[in-house]
């Protein structure tokens, strides 16, 4: 389905009743809604779920400059795409990039959501001298997704420490394949405007957030155990989980324990 929000026409599955609560979900970077699937199945006897494709992913359609796939005016068009489906408040949950974004919905517009699940997730980086040199860094990563073969590109991504155990999952190919499918002129342009050193940082709202927050990191995900944990000693509403047996993305690789915190922790 899709639901145009003045220059967004975003592309979105719902699944559940209409009648039941409501959850937005958030996807990763290269990612799309189908990224969710498992994750949809494993929810829509108690939940309406709605899942959507960020800017510059899937089928999700924007018709104006690069300033509209900023974490600002990205958050601003969601909040008005669930004025469209009528729906006021939800949870909500985010994986890496969309969690990202999730937690800055949470803080800039706290009404709309009252419980928050974050997925290998931070708050972005600290200081300007760090945010500088990741902006840096992604504005040449997106250069290489303009004029790389993207086969290679995305082989080298996935070879990242962060993403190791993801390659023992049973369908690591399929993922391969799927993100064959998205265009890189417009991966690029979210690398550009919505990477972490594009966003604003949050580090220093978490302890006024009242927004309760459910923190998930993979056990072997070492990187965002730490930050993760930083987050939740800095934030009185927010609990931190381990997921065994996962890393990066927990919900494919353990989407088992994935469900069984979040039904926990939704109620």
């Amino acid at each position: 389905m899709t639901g145009t929000v003045e220059e967004y026409n975003f592309h979105y599955t719902l699944t559940g009743s209409r009648h039941s609560p409501a959850i937005l979900f958030l996807h990763g970077f290269m990612g799309s809604s189908n990224d969710w699937t498992g994750v949809i199945s494993g929810l829509a006897d108690k939940f309406c779920c709605l899942a959507v494709d960020l800017l510059g992913h899937g089928k999700t359609r924007v018709s104006g400059g690069e300033d509209l796939y900023t974490m600002a005016n990205t958050a601003r068009a969601l909040i008005h795409f669930l004025d469209d489906l009528n729906i006021d408040r939800c949870f909500l949950t985010g994986y890496s990039m969309g969690g990202r974004l999730a937690l800055y919905l949470a803080i800039h517009f706290p009404s709309r959501f009252p419980k928050v699940i974050l997925e290998s997730a931070s708050p972005g980086l600290k200081t300007e001298p760090e945010r500088s040199a990741r902006r840096q860094a992604d504005r040449q990563l997106a250069r290489k997704l303009e004029t790389s073969d993207f086969k290679s590109f995305l082989l080298n991504w996935y070879s990242q420490p962060l993403f190791k155990t993801l390659q023992n999952y049973p369908k690591y190919d399929n993922i391969i394949e799927c993100r064959l499918q998205e265009n890189t002129l417009e991966l690029a342009k979210s690398l550009r405007n919505m990477g972490v050193g594009s966003q604003p940082s949050l580090w220093d709202k978490l302890a006024q957030n009242k927004t309760p927050l459910l923190l998930l990191a993979g056990e072997y995900d070492h990187k965002f155990r730490a930050i993760n944990a930083e987050m939740a000693a800095l934030c009185q509403v927010a609990q931190l989980k381990i997921i065994p047996k996962s890393g990066h993305n927990i919900h494919w690789e353990n989407l088992t324990e994935w469900l069984a915190n979040v039904r926990e922790f939704l109620g």
